[in-house]
Formats: structure tokens, C-alpha cells, sequence
């Protein structure tokens, strides 16, 4: 008896899926290595790989870059099913709920830095939700929201205009879909 041989199809949305992921891998090592005064207090590099996927290539895109990012980051970072990977991949699927809700905003009034904005401050919301219920049961633990918060705030921002940036720098086809 010969063993069956299953041959998946690589087609081009794969390869660019793969390119934009590494890239994204990339960019969370980076994260990893910067030093910050806080423990969870990250710029969020890249976020900005997942909202220029959003704004090109739509969201169902975004997410599969973002959980390829959460997986692969954690497994080369050592922290593979460790706390560290739940936040990351918390805080990865609330905001990426938030933009697939955003994308019934209206697009002349919201862009990359709304998006950024608001999948910034939904990721630090489900990472400390988590926290709460899961690391730390205790309410102190929310008087670190000021802080956390104005992460959100100055990345949010950073990233997003630097995400319009690129997207101004290097034009390319329009989005699949209609909408992040």
C-alpha cells in the first residue's frame, strides 16, 4: 500500500499572506528587543504590517498576517502556549474584532490612524481583560490602565501615521475588498 500524498496549491494571495507575515514576525522581534519601563508596554511595530494589509488587501487578509504573527513571534521568542502568547493572541483578536467592525465606519472621515487608534486601545483592553480574569485577580490591577492607556494613545497614533505614510509612499493595487 503506498501512502497518499496531499498537495496543497500555493497560489500568489499565499506567497504575499507569507511575505507580509514574516515581515510582521520581524518587526515583533524587534518590539521584543526594544527596552520599555513597563512590562506589556510595546510600540506594536507590527501593527503597522496588519492595518497596511487591512487598508490593501481587506481584513480577512489582516487576520491571517495578525495569527501568523501572534503564532510564529511566540514560537521564536520562546513563549509558545506561555502567558505572554494568550495576551498577545488576546489582544490580536480584539482588535482584530474592532476592525471588522470598523469597517462600517465611514472612510472619508476614518482611516489608518482610527484604525490604528482603535485596534491599539481594544488590544490593551482584552490583554488587561485577560489579565485580570486569568493572571492577576485583583482590581489593582486596573490602576495601571492610565498607563497602558497612553501607550495606546502615543503608538496608536505613531503607527497609523506611519501606516498613511506608506501607504502615500508605496502605491498598489486596490483592496480586494471593498473594506477593512
Amino acid at each position: 500500500m503506498t501512502p497518499s500524498v496531499t498537495e496543497l496549491k500555493v497560489g500568489a494571495d499565499d506567497v504575499r499572506i507569507a511575505r507580509l507575515a514574516a515581515a510582521a514576525v520581524g518587526l515583533s522581534l524587534v518590539d521584543a528587543a526594544i527596552p520599555m519601563p513597563l512590562p506589556g508596554v510595546k510600540p506594536g511595530l507590527a501593527n503597522i504590517v496588519t492595518l497596511m494589509v487591512l487598508a490593501r488587501y481587506g481584513w480577512s487578509a489582516a487576520a491571517w498576517v495578525s495569527g501568523l504573527r501572534v503564532v510564529a513571534g511566540s514560537l521564536l521568542l520562546g513563549q509558545f502556549l506561555a502567558p505572554g502568547f494568550f495576551l498577545s493572541l488576546t489582544g490580536a483578536i480584539t482588535s482584530l474584532a474592532v476592525l471588522a467592525l470598523a469597517r462600517w465606519l465611514p472612510g472619508r472621515l476614518f482611516g489608518p490612524v482610527s484604525w490604528s487608534l482603535l485596534a491599539s486601545f481594544a488590544h490593551i483592553a482584552g490583554q488587561l481583560a485577560l489579565a485580570r480574569v486569568w493572571l492577576i485577580p485583583h482590581d489593582g490591577l486596573f490602576r495601571l490602565v492610565p498607563v497602558f492607556a497612553l501607550a495606546a494613545l502615543v503608538f496608536g497614533i505613531i503607527n497609523g501615521l506611519v501606516v498613511c505614510r506608506l501607504l502615500q509612499e508605496f502605491p498598489e493595487e486596490a483592496p480586494h475588498e471593498s473594506r477593512p
